[in-house]
This record gives C-alpha cells, sequence and structure tokens, in this order.
C-alpha cells in the first residue's frame, strides 16, 4: 500500500477481520503518519427488479434505505451497519441474481426488530402504501 501523504512505502501495525470487512492500521515508512484502510469483498451480484430490469448490488443504497426508514429514531448508527452486514451476507449466499423482493423481505425483518416506526416507514415505500387503510393494517400485523 502507498501512503496517500507521500507516496512511500507502509507496513501494517494492527489487523482485524470481522464478518464482511477488513480493518488494516498502518504506517508509513518514510513520514511515520498513520492511517486505516478497510477492505470488502467485492460482489458481482445483480438485483433483479420489480420489472425485471438487472442492475448491480449496490451495498449504499441499502445502507441509505435503512438510515431514511430510522431517521430521527432511537437506532444507533452501529445497529444499521451490522443490519446491512448480515442483509448483505444473506444477499451473497443467495446466488448471482437476487429478487430485489427478497431483498426488500430480508430489510423488513431487520427493521421489524430494531424499530417498529421505521419498519412502518419502510413498509410504506416498500409495499406502496395507497391510503390510510393500508397504513392500519400493518400496524394491527406489528400488534
Amino acid at each position: 500500500m502507498i501512503c496517500p501523504y507521500c507516496s512511500g512505502d507502509t507496513r501494517v501495525l494492527d489487523k482485524r477481520d470481522t464478518a464482511d470487512i477488513t480493518r488494516r492500521r498502518r504506517e508509513c515508512l518514510k513520514c511515520k503518519k498513520r492511517f486505516t484502510t478497510y477492505e470488502r469483498v467485492e460482489t458481482n451480484i445483480r438485483v433483479i427488479k420489480k420489472d425485471k430490469r438487472r442492475e448491480p448490488f449496490d451495498r449504499q443504497k441499502l445502507l441509505l434505505g435503512l438510515m431514511k426508514a430510522c431517521e430521527k429514531r432511537p437506532v444507533s448508527q452501529e445497529t444499521i451497519e451490522k443490519a446491512v452486514a448480515e442483509i448483505e451476507a444473506k444477499i451473497r449466499g443467495y446466488g448471482p441474481e437476487v429478487p430485489s423482493k427478497f431483498i426488500g423481505e430480508l430489510v423488513m425483518k431487520h427493521l421489524k426488530k430494531m424499530d417498529k416506526v421505521a419498519y412502518i416507514r419502510f413498509a410504506s415505500v416498500y409495499r406502496e402504501f395507497q391510503d390510510i387503510g393500508d397504513f392500519k393494517k400493518t400496524i394491527k400485523e406489528l400488534s
């Protein structure tokens, strides 16, 4: 790895592995500055949309969807990141092409455990609620 500060060579001081990411603490041999790098497995998964279009899986899109649902709710960023990692792991295990419906149901399952209001928010968009009756029905299912 090349130092982002002086372009010198670096060495790894510490390495930590989790289920989906490798964190490396590095130090430049030339300028002695330290920095952290993160490695994530690149996936070539394609998502099959409702209209049968296919697009590459986007982890950031998944993260932003969960963050939007949990906005102004007492859900920590760490909890959201953990849910994204778990969902991504299940998606990887599904195969090279994953229906968007499968991803949506995984998100709903995690949100239901995390925060009921965030679950309702996400469900209203994902299931395309048309009127207050759809909200009432979903809230009744939660009770």
